[in-house]
């Protein structure tokens, strides 16, 4: 009679997460889950971070069907007993600094992980775009489930377009933002974000803010935005971030909206394949258009 072997995932938080048996029914940060759905698991539940609502941010859900997915709150609002409730083998989240579940309060995840193994993934600074992706693909895996293997050649081809399209004489210039409001913008460090870190290793010409504070961004007003001077503007989508025509009230952010062009920019997208082979073909796209039009 064979005996099953418990599942395990050593996470980056340096814990492993073991269970009886290879999980089913998992309840997932929003980004983890919309990472895991491009690998064929669909979780049972979904919560949301301290930026988030009472409903989930489309913008972070990738290809969920969000309206069969029970949504079970975000941030402080969030008790164990509700993630509990929906009687989950793991929950699955992600981490910035390798040690805080993020979207969850400490003492939440702590009371939680004694009842489910939690795992994490690290999508923070010091983390490869490439590399993220590939935790997330071994955590799918040993759920069972994988990305087909023709996302690979499409992403193959995505990141060959984007420094075909980088490497011509004119190099656009890039900036990646997430408008505060009329009064302040919230300026992306590339180096902080495995997403635009890659963009620059593939040729992309992403600007940096002035040193100061702030690891992963640099918050100051419209008029310094403008006077760096960008033709293509990453622009984040996520709900918490302010709209274009929130913003039109300001002649800096007027100024900008005339000389460049508007691509939607996901800080939390899915760490797959399939949404980086659309992510590097958007801008892959943008820059040779951008660059031609000069």
């Amino acid at each position: 009679m064979e005996q099953s072997t418990p599942w395990e995932f050593s996470d980056d938080r340096g814990r492993l997460a073991v269970a009886g048996d290879r999980p089913l029914r998992i309840v997932a940060y929003i980004q983890a889950g919309a990472t895991l759905c491009d690998h064929g698991i669909r979780p049972v539940g979904l919560f949301g971070s301290q930026h988030d609502g009472a409903a989930p941010d489309p913008a972070k859900a990738g290809e969920l069907p969000l309206a069969e997915i029970g949504y079970l709150g975000s941030g402080g609002a969030l008790h164990p007993d509700t993630l509990l409730e929906a009687a989950p083998d793991l929950v699955v989240a992600v981490t910035y600094d390798g040690e805080q579940v993020y979207g969850l309060e400490q003492k939440t995840a702590l009371e939680l992980e004694t009842h489910v193994p939690v795992a994490t993934v690290a999508v923070g600074p010091g983390r490869s775009l490439a590399g993220v992706r590939e935790r997330f693909a071994a955590l799918a895996g040993s759920l069972g489930r994988g990305e087909p293997l023709v996302r690979a050649r499409e992403l193959d081809a995505a990141e060959d377009a984007l420094r075909q399209a980088t490497g011509g004489a004119v190099r656009p210039r890039v900036l990646a933002l997430s408008p505060a409001g009329p009064e302040r913008v919230h300026l992306a460090r590339p180096s902080s974000w495995p997403d635009l870190r890659a963009l620059t290793e593939h040729g992309v010409g992403l600007l940096e803010p002035a040193a100061g504070a702030g690891v992963n961004w640099s918050t100051v007003g419209w008029a310094d935005a403008a006077a760096m001077a960008p033709d293509i503007v990453l622009m984040d989508v996520r709900a918490n971030a302010a709209r274009p025509e929130q913003l039109r009230s300001d002649a800096h952010w007027r100024a900008i909206e005339a000389r460049s062009r508007l691509l939607p920019w996901n800080p939390e997208a899915p760490c797959s394949r399939r949404a980086h082979t659309r992510f590097f073909t958007l801008v892959a796209d943008t820059v040779r258009e951008t660059a031609g039009a000069a």
